[in-house]
C-alpha cells in the first residue's frame, strides 16, 4: 500500500471513529507498520494546520477533531448551549495536573494548599481529568491525568503544546506524559 493510500484510509478511519484510537490498532486494521501510520498522521496534521480539522494526540491514541476556533459556530449550528466556564480553583487544579501528571490528590493539595476533593469531582465529571493509575504505596492513591476532552477544551493538539511555565529559569523541561 503506498503512502497516499495509507493517508487516505487513515483519514477515513479517524473520521468515523467516535473516540480516540490507538495507533497500533490503526496499523493492524490497515495492515501496515506503526511507522507508516506515524508518517501519515504527521502528513495529516500538517495538512490540517490551517483548516477546520485537527489531528489530536495523547500518548499512543489519536483522533480527528474540529478546530477550536470553530467551536462557537459549531455550537450554534448544532443548537448546543455554550460550554460552561471553569472556576479559578478548577483552572488552577487542572494546570497542576496538566504539568505534573501523573499526580495524586495529596500532591495537588500540597501545591494548592487547600482540599481539592470537590474540584477533582467536578473536573472528572466534565471529563477533563481521569484516573490513569494508582500509586504503589500504602492506600494506593489515585493518579490523575488529563483527557482528550482537556485537549479539546483548550484547543491543544497534544500536551507538548502547553506553554512553558513562567519562572523556570533552571532549564528544567515541563513534565508531561
Amino acid at each position: 500500500m503506498d503512502q497516499h493510500q495509507v493517508e487516505s484510509l487513515l483519514e477515513s478511519l479517524l473520521f468515523v471513529a467516535d473516540e480516540p484510537v490507538a495507533v497500533s490498532q490503526l496499523a493492524k486494521v490497515l495492515e501496515v507498520g506503526v511507522k507508516s501510520i506515524e508518517e501519515a498522521l504527521e502528513r495529516l496534521r500538517t495538512g490540517y494546520s490551517h483548516r477546520g480539522l485537527r489531528i489530536q494526540r495523547k500518548g499512543g491514541r489519536v483522533q480527528m477533531v474540529t478546530a477550536p476556533e470553530a467551536a462557537p459556530y459549531i455550537e450554534r449550528f448544532l443548537g448546543l448551549q455554550l460550554s460552561g466556564k471553569l472556576s479559578t480553583a478548577a483552572l488552577e487544579t487542572l494546570a497542576i495536573i496538566a504539568y505534573q501528571q501523573p499526580i495524586t490528590r495529596a500532591q495537588i493539595e500540597a501545591v494548592r494548599g487547600v482540599n481539592c476533593d470537590g474540584v477533582l469531582r467536578t473536573l472528572s465529571r466534565k471529563g477533563s481529568i481521569e484516573e490513569i493509575g494508582r500509586l504503589e504505596q500504602a492506600g494506593r492513591p489515585i493518579l490523575y491525568g488529563t483527557t482528550f476532552e482537556f485537549l479539546q477544551y483548550f484547543g491543544l493538539q497534544d500536551l507538548a503544546e502547553l506553554p512553558p511555565l513562567e519562572g523556570k529559569g533552571d532549564g528544567e523541561e515541563n513534565k508531561t506524559v
